[in-house]
Order: C-alpha cells, then sequence, then structure tokens
C-alpha cells in the first residue's frame, strides 16, 4: 500500500517546485523531504520531478499522478473530518416519522429547518406514518425517533414516549352549518353531526383522543366518511359531510368551506410526544430532540 506520508510530500513539493519552502510547509528538515521523495520514485518505479541546482518541475510522469495524487489525499481528508463528526454527533444519517397531524405545526417546519441547518452533514430522512406504526419502527430499527400524538401501549420497556407539549384541539365545520357563525362550540353540539376520523384501522393517535374526549362526555360519535390524511379530512368538512375534531395547527389549512372554532371544553388537547428507544445512545437521536425542545422554548411552536 502507498504510504500517504510520500504521496503528501509528493503533492507539496508540485506545488511548491522548490525543496526548501516545501520541507517548511511540511515542517520538515529538507534531507528527510528528499528522502521520502527518493522513497516514492523507487516505489513507484519512475522519476517524479526533474532536478537541477536551479530549477524543480515535474516530468511526465509526475503531472499525469498529480490530479490522482491530490484526489486521493482530499477523499483521506474528507473521510478523517467525516469520522470526526461521526464520533461527535454531528454527521449520519437520521430518520424521523412523523404523523400527519403533526407536520402541519410550526414546531414540525421549524425544528426540521433549525436541525438541517445547525448539522449540515446529517442526511434527514423524513417519513409520514400513523402513530401505532411507528413503535414498530423504531424497535425494527427503520426509525430513529417518532413524532406522535400517541403513547406506546401499555408499559413497553423498549420506547420512550416524552410529552414535549399540548396543542389545543379545534372544531372543523362547514363553513354553511349554523356552528360557523359561533364564537366556540362544545362537543355536545358537535355530537349531533357526523363525526370525519381517520378510518379505525389506520392507528391514528388523534382518533384515539378525539374518541376518549367524546366518551369522557357521554358522547357517541354519528358514523361519517373517513380520511387517510388530515388534509382529506378537511376536505371531507369542505365537502359538507361532517366535522371534525383536529390540532389547532390545522387552521393553517385555509380551505374555502371550512371554519373553525374554539372547543369550549377545557383541556381539549392532542400531546407532542417524542418517541425515541430507551437507553438510546445516539448522538444525533439527543442532538433532534434538543432541537425540538429549543423551537418549542424559542415560541415557535403552532
Amino acid at each position: 500500500m502507498m504510504d500517504l506520508r510520500r504521496l503528501r510530500c509528493f503533492l507539496v513539493v508540485s506545488e511548491e517546485l522548490h525543496f526548501g519552502r516545501a520541507a517548511a510547509r511540511l515542517h520538515m528538515a529538507q534531507p528527510p523531504l528528499t528522502r521520502q521523495i527518493s522513497a516514492l520514485e523507487t516505489e513507484l518505479g519512475f522519476r517524479l520531478f526533474d532536478r537541477s541546482t536551479r530549477n524543480v518541475s515535474l516530468t511526465t510522469a509526475g503531472r499525469h499522478l498529480l490530479p490522482y495524487a491530490r484526489g486521493v489525499l482530499e477523499q483521506v481528508d474528507l473521510t478523517t473530518t467525516i469520522t470526526s463528526k461521526l464520533a461527535a454527533g454531528s454527521a449520519g444519517q437520521l430518520t424521523v416519522g412523523y404523523a400527519s397531524s403533526i407536520a402541519l405545526s410550526d414546531t414540525f417546519s421549524h425544528t426540521i429547518q433549525a436541525f438541517c441547518s445547525k448539522y449540515p452533514d446529517v442526511q434527514l430522512n423524513v417519513e409520514e406514518g400513523a402513530s401505532s406504526t411507528q413503535w414498530t419502527q423504531l424497535l425494527e430499527g427503520r426509525l430513529d425517533i417518532g413524532m406522535s400524538r400517541m403513547h406506546p401501549p401499555g408499559d413497553n420497556p423498549q420506547v420512550q414516549a416524552i410529552c414535549l407539549d399540548n396543542e389545543p384541539l379545534v372544531a372543523a365545520v362547514p363553513s354553511d352549518s349554523p356552528l360557523a357563525g359561533q364564537l366556540q362550540v362544545n362537543l355536545a353540539e358537535l355530537g349531533e353531526l357526523p363525526l370525519i376520523t381517520f378510518p379505525a384501522d389506520y392507528g391514528s393517535g388523534l382518533n384515539e383522543i378525539i374518541l376518549g374526549l367524546y366518551r369522557r362526555h357521554g358522547l357517541t360519535p354519528r358514523p361519517a366518511p373517513s380520511g387517510r390524511q388530515i388534509t382529506s379530512i378537511i376536505a371531507l368538512v369542505a365537502a359538507g359531510r361532517g366535522v371534525a375534531v383536529v390540532p389547532q395547527c390545522t387552521r393553517s389549512l385555509v380551505r374555502r368551506g371550512v371554519s373553525y372554532l374554539p372547543l369550549a371544553e377545557p383541556g381539549a388537547c392532542a400531546p407532542l410526544l417524542v418517541l425515541t428507544r430507551r437507553h438510546e445512545r445516539s448522538p444525533l437521536v439527543r442532538a433532534f430532540v434538543e432541537v425540538i425542545e429549543q423551537t418549542l422554548r424559542s415560541g415557535q411552536s403552532g
């Protein structure tokens, strides 16, 4: 295997075309530098420089070797840099799963923007999916972090859920509904109308929260069409097929035919949960959670 120190000596001499100046750049004496170049020439089987008492110039073979030597050393330097960043947790790959209702929040967009800006050498992958699928994906290693509305079932010793925020729920009603003119709406009023939710088999954490809220107030939701995306749920509201209970951030979906109203019931909220493998050691996972926390502290949640 070619000695990289000799290759670096060759590169510096080729740039300086002067052994004395090259030795100074390399922080070594000139005789050892001369020996390194001679050893490299012996190893390669051809001369790299034409040397006289006045001039040093590259041979034809030396000129042909130069770009390859530069490329090798640049890759070595890059590898060294990336290795250091990997060890420090500022490079690598991170896969984040998120529930569709979270993607509309300012917290989500500001976190992604801030993380990518702070850690440009990290390949960040984001994947939308139902809250219930994130637990399995975490345990299988397909996700590093989940952003969810639903706690893992039971006392799962392998998945940790951290509640970072609670977002108020609001009602989305058709704009031509008598409810649309009110300043707020209560669940009893909503309970008289079909409730649009995610499909029952989708595994939505938001569904669990909304249905639990109805149950606590002694209400049974009237059936309605379902949507697999928060955007399709709002589209169904606009089409007059029912009402929906959604996180406050959904207000950003300004849609003709839809009005958003605060809920009269206090404490009607959807949590923002960050799911990680318990005892997670990855510095990138910790860094991402810290960025979320900083985003929330700065008041950029939505």
